[in-house]
């Protein structure tokens, strides 16, 4: 880790801006680097079973399980006796304080996982939890509580009792994904899915500091889809992020999953293919394909469908394993960058098992808009050594960092085009013992120059294991 700040530092001397007026020379943007300022238990006993190779603490597709606001950081996961736990830390304290809220996780489910948002117009805490193609578990803090934390203790009476709907408001009875979006006025947004995967659509709700409004699906389900080896009618997009950037456009890469197996070469493979992307300028009522054409209004029969135009951004059939959900993080001038993890073509043209050749020979890109309106796509030269996710975040000088399993982070210039990838920091030869996935606090990132990863230690069957943050210094 030290030896790749010092070579960072000498390429930033080496790489000095412009002189200014005075003849002194304008210092080159920091390279990426980070440094580990600690570590926090949340708790030493939290719930550990092993499905869809994941944990119900752990599963990266969370937003948020952690959080950060007003100099606090919240925190999400289900205690050993499957409790629902939001915990508060003040910076720089490590200690948490943490609430039960009233919920017991139903399934060993990994996907029923707990997300967070804020609503800014209130001042309230969301949760929604314990979903997968069923029903959803709410519950949301009384008023101001995130506007002045320390003048609220931390107890159970600041949440309101668990709800089956949104404040009265009905979604659907097969709800999947929860993740929470604040728009720049402070509304709060919720993405979900409809129905089941392989036939499932996007939808948005918003709640505007009073009540909670169904916007609708925008996301279509039908259509026809031909591959090499078959056709498929039916699918869902499994969106690998919704985040607004600092000019207030929503941005959403995405990947599709066919629920016809046919379109695969091998039925142990993964139907997903196609990298494909689409934004909004109106807050999530129409969508536009990457040459601004519309593609979708959201609440209408006009959705957003795989029989549409220009919606792929990075090509890919069937046949390579590629993995739904990865992530993805908008840079200072609003360009959407994203991971995507699949086999290449090298190792071969057909995946027979998806978990194992991930495992053995699956790679990650960085995939990127360039400023000149084109996509860009670098291999990161980190073998996965994993089946799951890869999440990225970006730093305040556009620098990537790609956060890998058993948190292993690897980290490229924004000065080289974000080809410099190289690795800072090995979990796995710091002996922490990470199962597999992490979740990030991408809120932090920009406000207090921090990343922040909450990992759980590897356990057997049902034995509950440490639940942990890192805490990691970004350029200054």
């Amino acid at each position: 880790m030290k030896r790749r700040t010092l070579l960072g530092a000498a390429l930033a001397g080496a790489a000095a801006g412009p002189a200014l007026a005075d003849g002194t020379a304008r210092a080159a943007a920091p390279g990426p680097s980070v440094t580990l300022t600690g570590s926090t238990l949340l708790d030493s006993q939290a719930l550990y079973f092993v499905s869809y190779d994941g944990l119900v603490n752990n599963n990266s597709f969370q937003k948020n399980g952690l959080l950060t606001h007003n100099g606090h950081q919240y925190a999400v996961w289900y205690t050993a006796d499957r409790n629902a736990v939001v915990g508060r830390r003040r910076f720089p304290a490590s200690t948490w304080e943490t609430v039960e809220v009233g919920h017991t996780l139903r399934y060993d489910d990994s996907h029923n996982v707990i997300s967070m948002g804020v609503s800014k117009a209130d001042g309230r805490l969301h949760l929604n939890m314990d979903s997968h193609s069923d029903g959803f578990t709410y519950v949301k803090s009384v008023a101001g509580l995130m506007d002045d934390p320390g003048a609220f203790t931390w107890t159970a009476a600041r949440f309101g009792a668990p709800q089956s709907t949104l404040d009265g408001l009905a979604l659907t009875s097969r709800f999947t994904y929860p993740q929470f979006v604040s728009t720049p006025e402070g509304r709060l947004q919720l993405s979900y899915r409809v129905d089941v995967s392989g036939n499932g659509r996007c939808a948005l709700a918003e709640y505007d500091g009073t009540s909670w409004t169904d916007l609708g699906e925008w996301t279509g389900s039908a259509g026809t889809y031909t591959g090499e080896h078959g056709s498929s009618t039916a699918r869902n997009m499994y969106l690998h992020g919704i985040d607004y950037d600092a000019d207030g456009r929503l941005h959403a890469l995405f990947t599709w999953r066919e629920q016809n197996g046919a379109v695969m070469c091998s039925g142990g493979g993964i139907t997903n293919h196609d990298t494909g992307y689409v934004y909004s300028d109106d807050r999530g009522r129409t969508w536009r394909n990457d040459a601004g054409t519309v593609v979708g209004v959201t609440g209408s029969s006009d959705k957003v469908s795989v029989t549409d135009g220009g919606l792929v951004v990075d090509p890919l059939d069937p046949d390579h394993s590629l993995m739904n959900q990865e992530s993805q993080f908008t840079d200072s001038a609003g360009r959407p960058h994203g991971i995507i993890s699949y086999v290449p073509g090298r190792f071969g043209q057909c995946t027979t098992n998806y978990v194992a050749d991930r495992t053995r020979n699956g790679r990650a890109f960085h995939l990127r808009k360039t400023a000149a309106g084109t996509w860009r796509k670098t291999e990161i030269p980190v073998p996965l050594d994993s089946s799951q996710r890869t999440k990225l975040i970006l730093d305040r000088y556009d620098n990537a960092y790609a956060i890998f399993p058993y948190c292993r982070i690897a980290a490229a210039s924004a000065a080289s085009g974000h080809t410099d990838w190289a690795m800072l920091y090995d979990g796995v030869s710091a002996g922490l013992d990470a199962f597999g996935e992490v979740v990030i606090d991408e809120t932090r990132i920009r406000q207090d120059n921090f990343l922040s990863i909450m990992y759980q230690e590897k356990s057997g069957g049902t034995t509950p294991s440490a639940l942990r943050s890192l805490n990691f210094r970004l350029p200054a």
